[in-house]
């Protein structure tokens, strides 16, 4: 559609007021950041939470809500890309964290709580029967990838467009320029034929297939089970090692997407909420494959990390997995997601409008285009002004999300969160309908 079409036109004054009064609201957000600027580039160390024109600041949060440092309220559904399963300050989470700083913080040896840790993580995970523990799902990430290379002593490693493994594995859009330097294969998610035809003239050097049971950033789409199936074939038949990332997904199912499709990698990385809300990744898999990285074995792998082991997390993350969320707490909050998501396509369903939302379970993401989505060129075909213009209108009404539309739920919201944000959602559809038509 041409930039002058009317219809554009339309969509393009609605966004500039919405921005002009998101400037109006926020003045001391705008502050913040200009003062952030002097420090940082951009006012920024986390490119994910930057948003036009200026991001905000939050300075409390509390259970499921959130404070701006303008003083406005919000119902968070973004839960801190899913590390926020807990909500703010939960009390176990926080006795876990006052009863490690009692005992002292940085010991540079073992302690006892890294062990019982790992213990829960391989109950809990179907492919995990040795871990390692990181500071990041980056980390993890990188480790698992690097150990693969090493292992099979191959070079090639199969990602998918719509991809974010961590900062140095990013293949959204046009990928990064520092992303780690190995040799990747793109293939496109949820594409059997494509994908099998992309790795056919390089079988013999592929290390690692790395991918995500459902796309995350890129807009929460679902893997078919068929898809995964096959890359776990394609991983047998050609030596290469499976690496499921499910640094985010994991909170789909007791135990991550991998429980509830049946299908086993032989590596799995983890982060974000397995954590407890603090710094945290791992990476752990087959036995046979793990134990390269015991320090007995002295032709194995180093892998050093000063806070692998910190007492923080080690004591957060146990209370956080084997106390709150359960395997019975893990089946209600992704039913409660589901129900959810079914309830905001039935709003934008009955009015017609080239909108849906994605997703499994607790992971929503928002899209403004009615066309079905397998893969992050799908998504991209949706409307990006409608999308931003469905922020700023949520924002004002007291729902705080991710500006690309991607909310993550977590066990401090109540049915009464669900109904404000269905409101929110179908009065954005009441007022902004007439822009729907003009697409």
């Amino acid at each position: 559609m041409s930039p002058t079409h009317p219809a554009n036109i339309d969509i393009a004054a609605a966004l500039t007021e919405a921005q002009e009064q998101y400037r109006a609201r926020y003045p001391k957000s705008l502050a913040q950041y200009e003062e952030a600027c002097a420090a940082l580039p951009g006012g920024n160390t986390r490119s994910a939470i930057f948003a036009e024109p200026f991001p905000l600041t939050m300075v409390r949060g509390e259970g499921a809500h959130l404070w701006d440092a303008d003083g406005h309220e919000y119902v968070d559904f973004l839960s801190e890309f899913t590390a926020g399963i807990f909500g703010h300050s939960h009390p176990v989470i926080r006795r876990a964290l006052d009863q490690a700083l009692d005992s002292g913080v940085n010991f540079g040896a073992h302690g006892p709580a890294e062990a019982r840790f790992a213990a829960a993580i391989c109950a809990r995970f179907p492919s995990i029967e040795l871990v390692r523990f990181t500071n990041s799902g980056t980390e993890a990430n990188l480790m698992a990838v690097a150990a693969a290379r090493a292992i099979t002593g191959r070079g090639k490693i199969l990602v998918f467009a719509g991809g974010y493994h961590g900062g140095v594995f990013y293949f959204r859009g046009k990928g990064s320029a520092v992303n780690a330097p190995f040799d990747f294969l793109i293939g496109e998610y949820n594409d059997i034929a494509g994908t099998r035809d992309l790795v056919t003239p390089h079988r013999a050097d592929l290390a690692a297939i790395l991918v995500e049971p459902m796309l995350g950033g890129s807009g929460c789409i679902p893997a078919t089970r068929e898809f995964l199936a096959a890359l776990r074939a394609l991983a047998s038949e050609t030596g290469a090692i499976l690496i499921f990332d499910e640094v985010m997904t994991s909170r789909l199912a007791p135990g991550g997407l991998q429980e509830a499709h049946g299908i086993l990698p032989d590596m799995t990385t983890l982060g974000k909420y397995v954590g407890g809300g603090m710094s945290f990744g791992a990476f752990g898999g087959k036995a046979s494959l793990m134990e390269w990285f015991d320090p007995r074995n002295k032709d194995g792998f180093q892998h050093a990390g000063t806070f692998n082991n910190n007492v923080l997390t080690m004591n957060a993350g146990y209370v956080g997995l084997t106390e709150i969320y359960t395997p019975e707490r893990a089946h209600a909050l992704n039913a409660f997601g589901d129900g959810l998501r079914d309830q905001l396509n039935a709003v934008v369903r009955r009015r017609g409008l080239a909108m849906q939302f994605t997703g499994l379970g607790s992971m929503i993401g928002v899209h403004m285009t009615a066309a079905p989505i397998s893969c992050e060129a799908d998504a991209a075909k949706g409307n990006a002004a409608l999308l931003d213009l469905f922020y700023f209108d949520l924002l004002a009404r007291g729902i705080w999300f991710a500006k690309r539309g991607m909310m993550a739920l977590s066990i401090a919201l109540d049915e009464a969160d669900a109904k404000r944000l269905v409101a929110a959602v179908e009065e954005f559809a009441e007022t902004r309908a007439p822009l729907f038509n003009t697409l």
